[in-house]
């Protein structure tokens, strides 16, 4: 029999089978995730092999994983030299982000969208809280915008207390399997819970003395949003480390810069960094690859922490 993993907690996953009914699973003994060096063998969104254990008390054992489409991940807290999976299978990754309360840092969505494109992804960014930002703000977030889907991401604007760009939002998920991510506090449940109040995701306040959210999700877990639509709400991601990329292979990951590769002097042994006739820093102080991308692009490669 096969299903879709809808939670994991670890050491026990929920799938839910072809029709539709949960099921509480374990592994069958120790599974080997082959090339992959990660924390967990299995991700929300997995499609798996299984069998009954006890069909009375809807108790199953996971046999095999099946061969993933897509997967993203991230640097392992816990483990160095490993990666943890955090999905599978999706049709896109969304990033949900705030100009204030909490504030996103351009550094963090700049990790996010790299890791979506290493493993090709389509990635799309949404600027929640729209309410709170003053007109000085606004045009900021506008600015952003524009220089975001000019590179090819889809944005968005959204507020659920002034119920602007919900409609919208809904139709971006409409049919598709969705990764739904953001640091804590951003309102990813609030934006759920309003295209869909049955679901009742928890939603947490924002503490005024750091300004940064209360973790709310413990675990990732996919939920039905409606038929055919499923979205994979994360936990708030304090760190995105970059995982399973090379450093000759980062520059592939920015839109704007792959035009750029090829032509630099040196080819592909450019790092963009120092060497002479750089098409892509000759881009940058031409303004046709904006300022904070480049600095994205430097702190990825250093292994410096642009996120605060």
């Amino acid at each position: 029999m096969q299903g879709t993993i809808i939670r994991s907690t670890g050491s026990w996953y929920e799938l839910q089978t072809e029709t539709k009914e949960i099921v509480t699973c374990r592994l069958r003994g120790k599974f080997k995730t082959k090339e992959l060096k990660v924390t967990n063998p299995i991700a929300v969104g997995d499609k798996v092999e299984w069998m009954w254990e006890n069909q009375e008390e809807k108790v199953g054992i996971i046999t095999d994983i099946l061969p993933r489409e897509n997967y993203i991940i991230r640097k392992s807290v816990h483990k160095t030299g490993h990666g943890h999976l955090i999905a599978a299978n999706l049709d896109q990754a969304i990033i949900i982000v705030t100009l204030t309360l909490p504030r996103t840092s351009l550094g963090f969505i700049d990790r996010f969208l790299v890791t979506a494109e290493a493993y090709r992804i389509p990635a799309v960014v949404v600027f929640n809280k729209i309410d709170l930002l003053d007109d000085e703000a606004r045009e900021y977030q506008q600015e952003l915008m524009e220089i975001y889907e000019e590179i090819g991401y889809t944005c968005l604007e959204t507020s659920v207390l002034e119920s602007i760009g919900i409609e919208e939002f809904r139709e971006i998920l409409e049919g598709k399997v969705s990764l739904i991510s953001g640091h804590s506090g951003v309102g990813k449940s609030s934006l759920v819970n309003a295209l869909n109040n049955s679901l009742n995701l928890k939603t947490s306040e924002i503490s005024t003395f750091a300004n940064k959210g209360v973790h709310t999700t413990t675990f990732a877990e996919m939920f039905e949003l409606s038929e055919n639509t499923y979205i994979i709400d994360t936990p708030g991601i304090k760190e995105l480390g970059i995982a399973e990329i090379e450093p000759d292979e980062l520059s592939h990951y920015f839109p704007e810069m792959r035009e750029y590769l090829g032509e630099c002097k040196f080819g592909g042994r450019c790092t963009h960094t120092h060497e002479p006739k750089c098409k892509v820093v000759e881009a940058v102080e031409k303004g046709e690859i904006a300022l904070f991308r480049y600095e994205s692009y430097l702190s990825m490669l250093s292994q410096e922490d642009n996120r605060k």
